[in-house]
């Protein structure tokens, strides 16, 4: 059962039929540009019937204070002039708050994903802002997107204090950093999606394909779509969509009609598609019916040739929705070729997994009115929105990972009897509620949301199933 936290309350299913937001918090105001003294945060919502806390004194000015960005502007009292598109990370200076809490955030700061590093760092603030106080300390380490640097931030932030690890982003990373962190009694609470990493005090965040395709999947099938095909990546996460496609298919007592892999790697997808649609056979069965109507002399025959004037096969095809487990220009190039070799999504539902939830889908024709399954829009855009304020930028899509996760670790750090970051805690039924809508961590360290089904139209997405907002409504 989860327990009032400071002026926070865990989120409890049974208390109200909607969540309450524990991790959305207000809107951060834009960082002031002038003022030596930013706003105090405003303190989060409490459950219905408790009392909100009284927001933390305002922290005084420090006199002379530089005029650089920091971790946390609220806390030091100096200017924060926006980042705005600055791709280069604030300096990384650990703030002296004598008996605070301390968390580090380990994030790729520089290499190749450092943009991405970058935004995590400005959603982290982010929620530092909606929920911090006094006594949280963000350490803040640069991984340099590799699992030697993970392992040197991880050191150095066990040898700082931390109590929790926030990130680092890919598994391999939190695979090098796990063994130091469980020895030292550290919780880690990574952004990967790779489920093979967690356990023993190693959570993690990422969304995973496998709980998409379930989702997407299920309510497919619920609509009446019996015959399912997937065109995938020939990598683990192809595998893994594949497979998870084929376990529910045959949960649902539905069929898994047509698998195929391309290269992920390669740049023409037209032999793959070709096969896919068995495009050659059904052009040659369109042939050889118009060769035998032309040699027909009859006014019918020659109505019935006309109409196949039209097409370009004959014969159906062996399914009626089609999974394409992929993201980006790889699947708007893969989708153009859909028509193309006479995959018709007028008669085939295209399905998506989480690597569809980019704008601009609806660009490509072959894409509108198919389904996928991700996070609730709403809490998305209000996140979005606030970003764009503050930072003058769009987010990348993962940054409300970092949001969201460093909002927990504040949230925990103000338990009545002090810092609660134990695995009852963490993995408490109820959940939590956060950027990306409802989530709870299993025993096994996994992360289990609460998903919408969302259809791709030409300005935007259409929620047709929306996400549970609670545990208790998801089951």
């Amino acid at each position: 059962m989860a327990a009032m936290i400071g002026a926070v309350v865990l989120v409890q299913a049974c208390e109200s039929s909607r969540l309450p937001s524990l991790l959305q918090g207000p809107t951060a105001p834009t960082q002031p540009q002038t003022s030596q003294t930013a706003p105090p945060p405003v303190p989060p919502p409490s459950a219905a019937g408790a009392p909100a806390a009284p927001a933390p004194a305002e922290p005084a000015a420090v006199p002379g204070a530089p005029q650089t960005p920091s971790l946390v502007p609220f806390l030091t009292g100096q200017a924060t002039p926006s980042l705005g598109a600055a791709t280069e990370p604030p300096p990384i200076v650990p703030l002296k708050l004598g008996s605070a809490v301390r968390v580090a955030l380990l994030v790729p700061l520089s290499g190749p994903n450092a943009r991405l590093g970058q935004a995590m760092l400005n959603a982290a603030q982010m929620a530092l802002f909606d929920f911090s106080d006094a006594r949280f300390e963000l350490l803040v380490h640069d991984t340099e997107g590799t699992p030697e640097g993970a392992m040197s931030a991880a050191g150095l932030a066990i040898g700082d204090g931390a109590s929790v690890i926030l990130g680092p982003l890919l598994g391999p990373s939190v695979r090098s950093v796990a063994p130091m962190a469980r020895a030292a009694g550290v919780t880690v609470i990574g952004f990967s999606s790779d489920r093979t990493i967690t356990g023993d005090g190693v959570y993690t965040m990422g969304f995973f394909p496998e709980a998409e395709v379930v989702r997407v999947v299920d309510h497919a099938a619920a609509r009446g779509l019996t015959r399912f095909a997937a065109l995938a990546p020939n990598d683990a996460y192809g595998m893994a969509v594949v497979e998870t496609l084929k376990q529910r298919a045959a949960a649902l007592g539905v069929a898994v009609a047509r698998v195929q892999f391309y290269d992920p790697d390669g740049d023409d997808f037209s032999p793959v598609v070709r096969e896919l649609g068995d495009y050659d056979s059904r052009r040659q069965a369109l042939l050889d019916q118009r060769q035998q109507l032309g040699e027909t002399d009859s006014d019918i025959a020659r109505r019935a040739l006309a109409r196949l004037e039209k097409l370009q096969t004959i014969g159906e095809l062996p399914f009626d929705a089609l999974l394409l487990a992929d993201g980006g220009k790889r699947l708007l190039a893969i989708a153009a070729l859909l028509p193309f070799y006479d995959i018709d999504p007028n008669k085939v539902r295209m399905l998506g997994t989480g690597q569809w939830d980019l704008p601009g889908l609806g660009t490509e024709p072959a894409l509108l009115g198919g389904w996928y399954a991700g996070p609730p829009a709403q809490a998305r855009a209000e996140f979005m929105a606030q970003y764009r304020e503050t930072y003058g930028g769009d987010p990348h899509r993962l940054a409300t990972l970092a949001y969201d996760a460093t909002a927990l670790a504040a949230v925990l750090s103000r338990a009545e009897g002090g810092p609660d970051f134990s695995t009852a805690t963490l993995t408490s039924k109820s959940g939590y509620w956060g950027r990306d809508g409802v989530f709870r961590f299993l025993r096994d360290g996994t992360v289990e949301r609460g998903l919408a089904v969302l259809e791709i139209e030409a300005r935007g997405l259409k929620v047709i199933s929306p996400a549970p907002e609670s545990f208790e409504a998801a089951n």
